[in-house]
């Protein structure tokens, strides 16, 4: 069984959708190429009940790619406020995670976590389609944590959540 296979068994029948707002803070534009895929046919992400929504006002998780800079700091924290609790931040990329090769320039504040909370990092430079699918895996789980709902154990024993 793939690793992917195992994913998609793990995220199983969706209880709700998970509506997804994206943020590019700035960067080479790479990691949006890697999330457009993973919303693609070939990986089709949407099977799992993850949609890509226009506002941050309908979104369960923010998906942020691109290291912070001076000019989207505001913009970025504006957007997390806006999204209804609870929320679910990714930072996918080793810019949103780290700042990336961008990180001591004069107008880079860093990765995400600089600005706002971070529950889910997603590195690479960059991550491939199959590791953004393994993190919406893992935002049922800590929305569920979020929430104070019980966690729930998997066939391996892990607790999701």
């Amino acid at each position: 069984m793939s690793k992917l296979e195992k994913v998609v068994k793990r995220l199983g029948p969706a209880r709700r959708s998970l509506w997804l707002y994206h943020f590019n803070a700035s960067g080479c534009n790479g990691c949006d190429i890697e999330f457009a895929a993973a919303l693609t046919s070939r990986y089709d992400i949407e099977r799992f009940g993850a949609k890509l929504v226009p506002s941050p006002r309908h979104a369960d998780a923010l998906v942020v790619t691109g290291a912070v800079n001076s000019l989207t700091k505001d913009s970025l924290r504006m957007i997390y406020d806006q999204i209804p609790e609870p929320k679910v931040v990714i930072a996918l990329g080793t810019c949103a995670c780290s700042g990336g090769v961008f990180d001591g320039c004069y107008n880079v504040a860093g990765g995400v976590d600089k600005v706002i909370p971070v529950d889910i990092y997603v590195p690479g430079c960059p991550p491939k389609p199959d590791a953004i699918i393994e993190a919406l895996a893992r935002i049922r789980g800590v929305k569920r944590r979020k929430a104070g709902e019980p966690c729930e154990v998997g066939e391996d024993g892990s607790r999701e959540g």
